[in-house]
């Protein structure tokens, strides 16, 4: 063998001497990591994590996905109907009196008044008008109506009612 061989294995052993060293210092720290205790998980973080994965939607497939998908709409249509103002109720003494009352027995924002000068007086352009007046929103000079009396939550029914139970009371 040459002089330059034996240069090269000799710079080739210590470059190969090098990394074992390196891989038994990993391997020692690694063993020294691996024996400390894992700290212990926040609940908080968890909590916040298993509802940060959680699923938003299901499958539903075959015929018992077709009864579990008819029972989760029925659950939906419950849950909307429990989101409807005063629980859905067509009374429109129950909407005037916690809705309507405010403005209509004082007057206020040039709201008629329960009577035959104010709504009675009103009544003479229609109910078609008076309900689309209701739902809609109206501003004249007379004065403001909010939409669904301020409360987007009542049904066009509910406000159809409240104004059939004012137009009675006249």
């Amino acid at each position: 063998m040459r002089n330059y061989d034996l240069d090269f294995l000799k710079r080739f052993s210590m470059v190969i001497a090098f990394l074992m060293a390196v891989t038994l210092g990993l391997i020692l720290f690694a063993a020294y990591l691996h024996h400390e205790l894992p700290r212990q998980a926040n609940p908080v973080e968890v909590k916040r994590t298993e509802a940060r994965i959680a699923p938003t939607g299901q499958v539903y497939a075959g015929a018992s996905g077709e009864a579990a998908k008819a029972a989760a709409d029925e659950a939906a249509k419950a849950a909307a109907a429990s989101q409807v103002a005063y629980g859905g109720t067509l009374d429109g003494s129950v909407i005037y009196g916690n809705l309507c009352a405010g403005c209509h027995n004082s007057g206020a924002g040039g709201a008629p008044k329960l009577d035959a000068a104010g709504i009675g007086a009103r009544a003479g352009q229609g109910k078609d008008t008076l309900y689309k007046h209701a739902i809609e929103g109206f501003t004249g000079s007379a004065g403001v109506m909010p939409a669904k009396g301020g409360n987007p939550a009542l049904t066009d029914d509910q406000v159809k009612a409240t104004v059939d139970w004012m137009l009675e009371q006249v």
